[in-house]
């Protein structure tokens, strides 16, 4: 699941993944993200530290306190360093924008596959 508030962001990561061979869930926002992710259970969470509507860690922190989503991984984006507060509120990793897209793929799914 990719929550990100920044549509040309979302297109581009959801092609990438896609290509890649990744199902893709959207969400523009962290209220909208929780239920989305109840009613299709992402094997892993893309999480842009800034939302339209709170912070990436709070949305985080919210996977964090549910029992599906306790363990799921989740990698967290922002352009700023924000990798001390990523993994304060429970994120698995932390990539600085602009990060390679390879990477991306790579982390994803050796976090999915380890999980």
């Amino acid at each position: 699941m990719i929550v990100d508030d920044d549509r040309t962001t979302v297109g581009l990561l959801r092609t990438l993944l896609e290509l890649d061979g990744f199902e893709v869930v959207l969400a523009g926002d962290g209220s909208s993200a929780l239920g989305k992710a109840t009613e299709s259970s992402p094997d892993a969470f893309l999480v842009d530290y800034h939302l339209a509507d709170f912070e990436g860690t709070d949305f985080v922190r919210d996977l964090r306190a549910t029992q599906q989503f306790s363990k799921t991984p989740v990698i967290m984006t922002s352009g700023l360093n924000r990798a001390a507060e990523a993994s304060e509120a429970g994120a698995n990793k932390f990539l600085l924008k602009p990060f390679d897209p390879g990477e991306l793929v790579k982390l994803l799914g050796e976090l999915i596959e380890s999980s």
